[in-house]
């Protein structure tokens, strides 16, 4: 899980690629962090991403390096906010404070990835190894 933490941190940006049931939905994130031992992400009850990941969980992840390897990360999306998981996000990324973010609001929604496999590729498709 440590490496594909600091691959996506590393990365900055990644994309999440989610369904609404009829089309696949792909938008950048760019927040991870490590949370009881697994990747965490956030979003936002008043946007879509929450919707789709509530009425279809299946998601897949990915990223790309400096070298053009490629992560993949596919599971089911898990909410798991409590006062303690968003807290940790805020810790995390204090700027999630400056846009409104509380501990205590009903819009901040933590999740993970339950069932996940994770690939990494090189540019040409050779499997990498990684640790998950």
């Amino acid at each position: 899980m440590m490496k594909v933490l600091e691959f996506l941190q590393k990365a900055k940006v990644f994309y999440a690629a989610t369904t609404d049931g009829e089309c696949g939905r792909v938008r950048p994130i760019g927040f991870v962090m490590d949370y009881e031992g697994k990747l965490a992400f956030y979003t936002d009850t008043r946007k879509e991403m929450y919707k789709q990941l509530s009425d279809h969980p299946k998601m897949e992840i990915c990223a790309i390096d400096e070298k053009m390897n490629t992560l993949r990360l596919k599971g089911e999306a898990k909410f798991i906010t409590s006062k303690e998981s968003k807290r940790a996000a805020l810790e995390a990324l204090p700027m999630l404070k400056k846009v409104g973010y509380t501990e205590d609001d009903d819009v901040f929604e933590i999740y993970t990835i339950d069932n996940a496999t994770v690939s990494l590729k090189t540019m040409m498709g050779k499997e990498l190894e990684i640790e998950f």
